[in-house]
């Protein structure tokens, strides 16, 4: 089957790789759509992700739809749309048993972070354990069901600050990420959304996904204390510093953009004086069900998406990701 893989920085290519047997608890998906997100763009452009080194032929590919192609069980009948959980759980801790996206040893489909490295679904055909498998409701298209993951993303964050309904919010960055959390804000009853970005573009999207309010970072005043909760999702230290200076007294930052590793210049004064709750979040739990609903009724969704293009094109593929004044959410239709 074709798949398309990563060597190194700038080094990817699409090849034949070998099928493999399945197992009782495995089915085989026959891939629609993948996703490319920032971590694969890493990996491409940078030849790593933060610390994770591609060190062998990295397949990328967490964001997904398809079909069943098979199963031994049967179980699940040939034709069956689905997306999959992307996470292999590691080993239950003490204090967080019902976190296990943050057990440690845990996997990550098209990661570097293990040895071998876990393949992701950018290829032909994909084989999984059944327990990753998510069923879709027939009416939702493969095309938008591609966005269950990062839209889950965005829901776990929105949970992580105790949801939006009522709220002023604040999405800072307004990448693929920024854009799923705007969607989500808006259906889940957030009382105004203000999207800010460097790009005009980037905020044009934000418009038609639900941002009520921009802000061109560099041109735009940015107001102080206006939020209840801030998103971030631009993953820069700036944008840090400033969501302290927008968020209100005894407000909620939510941090859920990835810094890269190492020490911040962030001024976190704020944080202190007005007693401003930061919260990490990092993928999620099972959101990706709710994610797979609000997709199934709300089709206007799929405006985040700018970009499809066939797997022989991946390479261009990830060279428009990249740009994010020209892209929000690209997607490579495999089959």
């Amino acid at each position: 089957m074709k798949a398309f893989v990563i060597n190194g920085k700038l080094d990817g290519a699409l090849i034949e790789v070998p099928e493999r047997t399945l197992s009782s608890d495995e089915v085989k998906v026959k891939i629609s759509y993948v996703g490319i997100c920032g971590s694969d763009l890493h990996y491409y452009f940078d030849g790593a992700n933060g610390a994770f080194v591609v060190e062998e032929p990295l397949i990328p590919g967490h964001e997904l739809s398809g079909v069943i192609e098979e199963d031994p069980s049967g179980e699940y009948a040939p034709g069956t749309k689905v997306t999959l959980h992307p996470a292999t759980y590691g080993i239950k801790e003490i204090g967080i048993e019902d976190k296990p996206y943050l057990w440690p040893k845990g996997a990550y489909l098209g990661s570097a972070s293990t040895h071998p490295h876990t393949q992701g679904a950018m290829s032909e055909y994909f084989v999984a354990r059944k327990s990753m498998i998510r069923v879709l409701p027939q009416k939702l298209s493969l095309e938008l069901a591609a966005l269950a993951e990062p839209l889950g993303v965005a829901i776990h964050a929105i949970n992580v600050g105790d949801g939006v309904q009522g709220k002023r919010i604040l999405v800072s960055g307004s990448g693929p990420i920024g854009l799923c959390v705007i969607a989500a804000a808006k259906i889940l009853g957030a009382a105004s959304i203000t999207a800010t970005d460097i790009l005009p573009s980037a905020l044009k999207r934000a418009e038609a996904v639900g941002a009520t309010t921009t802000l061109q970072i560099g041109k735009d005043e940015l107001p102080e204390n206006a939020f209840d909760i801030v998103f971030e999702c631009s993953a820069a230290a700036m944008a840090i510093s400033s969501a302290f200076q927008m968020v209100r007294r005894a407000g909620v930052v939510v941090q859920v953009g990835m810094l890269s590793a190492g020490p911040q210049p962030i001024a976190i004064a704020p944080l202190i004086s007005k007693e401003i709750q930061l919260r990490g979040s990092f993928r999620f739990n099972d959101e990706i069900s709710d994610a797979v609903t609000m997709l199934t009724e709300n089709d206007w969704i799929k405006a985040i998406i700018t970009h499809v293009l066939p797997l022989s094109d991946a390479i261009a593929a990830f060279e428009i990701a990249k740009d994010s004044e020209k892209s929000g959410k690209v997607l490579v239709k495999i089959n």
